[in-house]
């Protein structure tokens, strides 16, 4: 009860109806989250205010409801029932950061060992089961063969070499009927790694917009309507192609999407990899998706920060600046974030929240914050997937 006196102490508001249950659910709710108090004390603090309870209720709801999916790569390791369940490596990370996640998201190459990958029902199971929205890289190329594969060139995907396999992995996801992200040949606009990169393995300019439309007809042609098409370059650089020239287009993307770390060569805050604030070599990645697709939800795909070798406060400060101020405050398009938990095997160069015990403890703090989703979508059947509602 103190705090629906504390409310009416504040303010002149008069309320003609009783708070029953859920408000004072709502109101307590509120309370424990210092981002949303401060939301809603903006609003107290407007004088001679008069409301009814049901008219100051939907202020409450939108000061309090979940504004982004979160979620997380762990150890690059594909979803299972039993990586699931105490001691697996998703069970462990949620517990380690106090909150289960509202996507989970891992990664598929079109050929592994020398096989051609199917649509892992299971993995897409194991996910809806834990009451998270699947979101997978699709990746067209043979994991581990670098990044010049002719037989991977762009021009044999939209010419046709591919069709069968890709046939038959929408059919399979059309069968599993769920919605999920797809994350097809993401980071295309950089020079690094992938054999879709325009600028390497023999593509030419117009290439990556022919394949990507190519696999999605494919698609739209069995129906697979249950799948949400998230593109994703990394952030933009002087060495990157331009993002204009690689977006397929409002009919073949759902959501937009953005990849980035601190730290490349300096230490960079979340403002300024995204926005290229501060920095002569980043461009304002951020600013241009939304002039390229102003309608289109944001993911951040990918983001980590490396430690810095002064026992984890630096880190820690940065996942609190990123999480509790940044995201929140500075970028309103982004409506989802995945943070890449995985270990690069180097203890001074590591990504993983618990590279410290400062950094995990930041990123557990700051995740409690009802801005951040949470796994309510085991029953969940919308596509393409909106932002959450």
């Amino acid at each position: 009860m103190a705090c629906v006196s504390s409310l009416t102490r504040k303010t002149n508001t008069t309320y003609a109806d009783s708070y029953n249950s859920q408000n004072l659910a709502i109101h307590q709710s509120l309370y424990l989250d210092k981002t949303h108090k401060v939301a809603i004390d903006a609003v107290e603090s407007t004088t001679s205010l008069t409301l009814t309870a049901k008219a100051f209720l939907p202020l409450i709801q939108t000061a309090i409801r979940p504004s982004l999916y979160w979620g997380a790569i762990v150890d690059g390791q594909a979803p299972s029932t039993s990586n699931m369940q105490p001691g697996g490596v998703y069970d462990t990370f949620e517990k380690l950061v106090g909150k289960d996640m509202a996507i989970i998201h891992w990664g598929q190459p079109w050929i592994m060992n020398g096989t051609f990958q199917n649509f892992n029902a299971s993995s897409f199971d194991s996910v809806r089961n834990h009451g998270s929205i699947p979101l997978i890289d699709w990746g067209s190329w043979l994991i581990g063969g670098g990044a010049v594969q002719p037989q991977f060139q762009l021009s044999t995907i939209y010419n046709g070499t591919y069709d069968t396999y890709i046939h038959q992995w929408a059919l399979d996801a059309k069968t599993w009927g769920h919605p999920f992200f797809l994350r097809f040949d993401w980071e295309m606009n950089g020079t690094w790694q992938f054999p879709w990169a325009e600028q390497i393995n023999g593509n030419q300019p117009g290439d990556y917009v022919k394949a990507w439309r190519h696999v999605h007809d494919i698609f739209t042609s069995v129906g697979a309507t249950n799948v949400t098409w998230v593109w994703c370059p990394n952030i933009s650089s002087p060495v990157t192609r331009s993002m204009s020239s690689l977006y397929p287009g409002d009919a073949y993307v759902d959501w937009t999407c953005l990849d980035g770390y601190n730290q490349y060569s300096t230490w960079l805050g979340f403002n300024s990899i995204f926005t290229g604030s501060g920095v002569n070599w980043i461009y304002d990645s951020y600013q241009q998706l939304l002039a390229l697709a102003p309608t289109k939800p944001i993911m951040i795909g990918e983001f980590a920060s490396l430690e810095a070798g002064d026992g984890g406060a630096a880190k820690a400060a940065w996942i609190t600046d990123a999480l509790s101020s940044q995201i929140p405050s500075r970028f309103p398009a982004i409506k989802a974030v995945i943070w890449f938990d995985w270990d690069a095997g180097d203890p001074a160069n590591t990504f993983p929240v618990d590279s410290s015990s400062a950094s995990a403890s930041a990123f557990a703090s700051a995740i409690k914050s009802q801005y951040y989703d949470t796994n309510r979508y085991a029953n969940f059947n919308i596509s393409p997937i909106p932002p959450p509602q």
